[in-house]
């Protein structure tokens, strides 16, 4: 599912804290997987499974009771979710051999702020954070850090009997990801007290530039952390989501000069190049984030756009909806065609 937990399923049944959810979400895989046989061969069964522990109405479709123990329902949702993911890989198996399942993950790096271990101990428990339920889809198991930590917190998650060996027997064939920036933890307080970005708060990075949303512009932390996860899970990874939300100002044509925007991918693409080049790591491919402009998930903006299209429409809901060509659009209709071999403007 890409944020899109149906409105019935979540007011009737409460989103993914319900059970029954796995069922749905296994019907909707059985009718999928045999309509798109032989059509669709790549398959990703949640979109930023991470999402629910920040986002976790848009993740999940969940709200919460006043006095309610959050924590406990995110993680309880989180399992039904790993649930449906495992079933959903068995069924794609069972419909095609050839169809290859993927997990999602919204990845980036942590940094430590400075070489104090503290430091360096926070950046790696933030990457456990997001690593968790990957570490659920590709190794089959909850991680022993994982059970710790629900268990320092309280937090039982409730299982049926035959959830582990389902989990165990039905892992993901490779990694999918969505990177935009990267980012960095302080066990200082004084520090956290500086944040950047939105979902994901991090502090600020002195050494990188940062977009007109406070991402931090961070090319080679996209080869850091496809190193990162290839060398933690050893499966072929693949980038589903990259790009920049920036403010388009078009001229009386409706034609932006996004040069920014080409000149974030080219450089992200470079990195790409060299962590398959230098490092060796198996890249199933690339595809950007996006074609056309939208609302904005993070933000509900019209205004911060990725499109290689413009949209005329703006945050209050007036424009024409005409769509024009950006520049970047014949620049990565070219880097598509050379397979990102021609990157020249």
């Amino acid at each position: 599912t890409h944020f899109d937990c149906p409105m019935h399923l979540i007011t009737e049944y409460g989103g993914w804290r319900n059970r029954k959810m796995v069922g749905f979400y296994e019907n909707l895989c059985h009718a999928i997987f045999n309509r798109y046989k032989g059509l669709v061969k790549y398959w990703l069964t949640f979109n930023e499974i991470n999402m629910i522990l920040h986002a976790p109405f848009m993740g999940a479709g969940l709200y919460f009771e006043e006095g309610e123990n959050e924590e406990q329902v995110k993680f309880q949702s989180a399992h039904h979710e790993l649930m449906a993911s495992a079933i959903a890989t068995r069924i794609a198996h069972e419909v095609d051999p050839e169809n290859q399942v993927g997990c999602m993950l919204a990845a980036g790096n942590y940094y430590p702020y400075t070489c104090d271990p503290k430091d360096v101990f926070k950046a790696q428990e933030e990457d456990r954070e997001n690593y968790f339920f990957i570490d659920v889809q590709s190794r089959g198991e909850y991680p022993a850090y994982a059970l710790k930590k629900l268990e320092r917190e309280g937090i039982k998650i409730e299982m049926e009997e035959g959830d582990k060996e389902i989990l165990k027997a039905n892992t993901v064939d490779f990694i999918s990801f969505s990177y935009y920036s990267s980012r960095v933890a302080s066990a200082d307080p004084e520090v956290n007290a500086k944040t950047g970005g939105n979902i994901f708060e991090s502090v600020k990075n002195p050494y990188l530039d940062a977009s007109e949303w406070g991402w931090q512009i961070d090319p080679l932390g996209l080869r850091i952390t496809m190193n990162a996860m290839y060398d933690r899970y050893q499966k072929p990874l693949f980038i589903v989501e990259n790009g920049l939300g920036a403010v388009d100002v078009p001229d009386e044509n409706g034609y932006v000069e996004d040069d920014y925007r080409i000149a974030y991918m080219a450089a992200h693409i470079e990195a790409m190049k060299d962590a398959v080049n230098l490092d060796g790591i198996d890249l199933l491919g690339y595809t950007s984030w996006g074609c056309i402009d939208l609302v904005s998930a993070g933000t509900g903006e019209m205004k911060k756009r990725y499109g290689f299209i413009y949209v005329d429409r703006d945050n209050e809901g007036n424009g024409t909806l005409k769509r024009t060509k950006k520049k970047s659009f014949d620049w990565y209709k070219q880097v598509i065609a050379s397979n990102g071999e021609d990157l020249s403007v």
